[in-house]
């Protein structure tokens, strides 16, 4: 087993800017206003008819503008995510967010023109337009819900002060937060990181104890997370429904994703059909773990006496050997993030928790956050976000319009890697408790991305509608318990605190209906890894194709090169399929 010289640490934004007052900085502001006015003297030109010739220059120009304010709030972002209590960062951040909207603004007329643009200049333009054709044809996507240039200017202002203010309080409210835990006879402060550990602990009460502490803490400020997500849906109804007329809240997402209503209706029905499958699932975790019914508390229980810890290096090695055995691509693009500086592991308060990638430009390799405390989960997660990485790296060489995958594949490659991990790791592992382990692992984790997911946006769908008809904060609780309980019917015991478990869930206030790519994405990678499983080395290029395409083309396209039909139910049944045969495979390992 490999283990590469990379220690855990903070990254490095210099790729970026040296600060956020530094000359650089200072000096990129400047660029951007020449940049805006000499674009702004276009908006007369765009009166007449312009050719193919002069059409292009314009949409670079643009290009030109949103990589400076991707940089500029790609490095406000990330050092909020670095530490989110800093106030000094907490108002720089707030400064970029008042600046890009101006900015916003003052650019919007050529995105207003372009989608009244008549059908045939606008197909005109288009067929010359090489790769920026699909992010011209998806802008025009929006032109039943586009406003009047009047109004849009309003909406970007008030999202600064209003939407955006909340999600950004919501952060650092939640971000702020220390669990208590007495380990070993003495109360120890922790992160919410590190409190999750003993969510999968081998200690019935350790588990039990961690739960009822995350939502005693969440719970405590329950009433004012819970206004904060009322506005924010509020907010979005006013908007995407009262406004720009979508027919329903998810549909404003959908449209965003390029995904049709009815493909997530198929979906998130699929997934409520096989709810079934988890909970037998369930039921045999319960019986292994000699229990009548597992508890909410249990459901990521270990079955297996696996202690195993990896040391961050060790785990580096572990995941670009298995990158390697796929593609020798794969890990040297895996390298590059390590090699940039632009992974921050560490455990520290403050920092955001969870994971992410985060590309700002196609030219610079993309920043990955994790915080890495050595479980195989842990693993599995740097294997995850790498696997973004090499996503977007793959798709650099697409225009900074057409390089990002849309929500529903961006999570692809991501699934992709820790699936490719996880098969390495059995392919080693000699210890058979560690293998069985593995195997438990895959399962809890499809159901932590397929079923628990479709289950938010199942809720958040709930949700928009009660809050609109004036529900309370607690008739949402309400609302969410029963969701769990529809969820895990009669094979899993639930306790009161989870009512308040929707507040701790940040895509939900962050990015409404975000949640079902995930479902998406892993339903899609578990029919795409079978396939690999089939066709060895002849199926490596069409998906590596499909990773290539970034966001060049809508996802239907994309993956229809695959012979994939996503408005097909028998399709999104074969994922689940596959998990059915991996519970099946643990049942005759936990009969023997």
């Amino acid at each position: 087993m490999v283990t590469l010289a990379f220690q855990s640490s903070r990254w490095s934004l210099s790729d970026l800017f040296e600060s956020q007052s530094s000359p650089d900085m200072q000096a990129a502001f400047a660029r951007m206003e020449t940049l805006v006015s000499q674009f702004e003297a276009h908006r007369e030109r765009l009166q007449a008819e312009i050719s193919t010739e002069e059409f292009l220059p314009i949409v670079k120009d643009y290009e030109t503008i949103d990589y400076l304010a991707r940089r500029i709030y790609g490095f406000a972002g990330l050092s909020f995510a670095a530490d989110t209590q800093d106030q000094a960062i907490q108002s720089f951040m707030a400064r970029i967010d008042q600046i890009v909207a101006e900015l916003e603004n003052r650019t919007l007329f050529f995105s207003l023109w372009w989608k009244a643009l008549d059908e045939a200049n606008a197909e005109r333009l288009m067929s010359a337009s090489g790769d920026y054709r699909y992010w011209l044809e998806d802008m025009r996507h929006f032109k039943p819900h586009t406003l009047s240039e009047a109004e849009e200017k309003i909406v970007n202002i008030k999202n600064v002060t209003g939407v955006n203010a909340l999600t950004n309080l919501y952060d650092t409210i939640t971000n702020r937060y220390a669990f208590k835990l007495t380990l070993d006879g003495e109360e120890r402060e922790l992160t919410r990181g590190e409190v999750m550990v003993y969510a999968r602990s081998r200690d019935p009460a350790a588990r039990a104890a961690a739960y009822q502490e995350l939502y005693r803490v969440y719970g405590n400020d329950g009433p004012i997370l819970g206004q904060i997500y009322q506005t924010i849906v509020r907010d979005w109804s006013n908007e995407q429904l009262e406004l720009r007329h979508f027919t329903s809240p998810i549909s404003a997402r959908n449209l965003a994703n390029d995904i049709p209503d009815e493909v997530v209706d198929t979906l998130l029905s699929v997934c409520q059909r096989n709810a079934s499958i988890f909970q037998r699932f369930f039921q045999m975790k319960a019986r292994l773990l000699g229990m009548p019914r597992l508890r909410r508390y249990d459901i990521y229980a270990p079955v297996v006496k696996a202690h195993k810890k990896y040391e961050f290096g060790q785990a580096a090695g572990m995941v670009m050997e298995s990158f390697q055995r796929f593609d020798g691509r794969f890990a040297n693009l895996a390298r590059r993030v390590f090699e940039d500086n632009h992974l921050d592991s560490e455990v520290r308060k403050g920092k955001r928790s969870g994971a992410f990638c985060w590309t700002v430009t196609p030219d610079i390799s993309p920043w990955v956050l994790l915080n890495y405390q050595g479980r195989p989960d842990d693993v599995a997660t740097m294997a995850h976000e790498l696997g973004h990485a090499i996503h977007s790296m793959l798709a650099e060489h697409h225009s900074l319009f057409t390089q990002q995958a849309s929500l529903p594949l961006a999570e692809t490659a991501s699934t992709f890697g820790e699936m490719m991990l996880v098969d390495r790791l059995l392919a080693d592992e000699k210890d058979e408790s560690v293998r069985r382990d593995l195997l438990f692992k895959q399962v809890d984790d499809s159901y932590a991305t397929i079923l628990r997911q479709a289950f938010f946006a199942l809720f958040e769908r709930q949700a928009h509608a009660m809050i609109k008809e004036g529900a309370a904060v607690d008739d949402l609780s309400n609302a969410y318990l029963d969701n769990l309980r529809h969820q895990f019917g009669e094979a899993v015991e639930l306790s009161d605190e989870f009512r308040w478990e929707w507040v701790s869930i940040p895509h939900i206030y962050q990015t409404p209906f975000y949640v079902y790519a995930y479902a998406f994405g892993q339903l899609l990678v578990l029919s795409l890894y079978q396939q690999y499983r089939e066709e060895g080395e002849s199926f490596k290029p069409r998906y590596i194709e499909i990773l290539s395409a970034g966001g060049s083309d809508s996802p239907a396209r994309i993956l229809a090169g695959a012979d994939i039909d996503i408005y097909k139910d028998a399709f999104w049944q074969g994922g689940f399929d596959v998990v059915s045969g991996l519970i099946e495979q643990l049942e005759a390992l936990s009969s023997n």
